[in-house]
């Protein structure tokens, strides 16, 4: 199934994504290990069991890759060129593996775009929750999308 074409969207629609993911132990260290960030907190649970945490805490990366993707069925499959940019990305609680996320998105801007006629940037506002509703993650982020084609 495709993704909504640029046309699709309007300042304001809601989407309560229904596809949600556990992150494990494996995940944690993977991500953090594949992207060279040796931090103790992500990788090493005896170091991070002395942290304010008390164990280790996810990477905070791998939580934005998966915000995002947990997007993309309901929004962009197919239909996205490209993301332009993430501002306002912000962590505001920690997430531990074990931790089951959800994802909701807000269109907040849409427009078309000056220099590709066939094409519209869209900002969508992304919010991840855990399983107890307490939001762990949130940002904006701009994607050039298609448009629908001509029929």
């Amino acid at each position: 199934m495709p993704g909504l074409y640029f046309d699709d969207f309007s300042v304001g629609r809601h989407f309560a994504h229904e596809v949600t993911r556990t992150i494990t132990e494996a995940d944690n260290i993977w991500f953090s290990c594949l992207t060279l960030n040796p931090q103790p907190l992500h990788i090493d649970a005896h170091a991070a069991a002395r942290s304010e945490y008390g164990r280790p805490i996810v990477n905070s990366l791998f939580t934005l890759g998966l915000l995002v993707g947990l997007t993309v069925a309901d929004t962009t499959l197919n239909t996205t060129v490209a993301n332009l940019g993430f501002t306002e990305v912000k962590f505001p609680a920690p997430v531990f593996p074990g931790d089951s996320i959800r994802a909701e998105t807000w269109v907040r801007e849409v427009r078309r775009s000056r220099s590709r006629p066939e094409q519209g940037i869209v900002t969508f506002e992304h919010k991840a929750f855990n399983q107890n509703g307490v939001e762990v993650a949130s940002c904006l982020r701009a994607a050039l999308m298609r448009c629908r084609p001509a029929a």
